[in-house]
């Protein structure tokens, strides 16, 4: 029982420390979030530029066709 005990007091002083370290590093986590956040938007914006390059293509073939 006492080794169940301490595993279990184990398991909540490393998820202390864990959110311990969070809150005074929480800063970083911060500008990862904000990262990621213009990674989907670069993404997002590629895709739209791909769609519409990919459209403008399109056209000018058929516009090629018509002469």
């Amino acid at each position: 029982m006492d080794a169940l005990l301490g595993t279990i007091a184990l398991i909540g002083h490393a998820i202390e420390a864990a959110l311990a370290y969070v809150e005074s590093h929480h800063w970083i986590f911060g500008l990862l979030a904000l990262g990621y956040i213009f990674y989907l938007h670069d993404r997002a914006l590629h895709a739209r530029f791909d769609a519409l390059e990919k459209r403008v293509d399109e056209i000018r073939k058929r516009l090629a066709l018509d002469y």
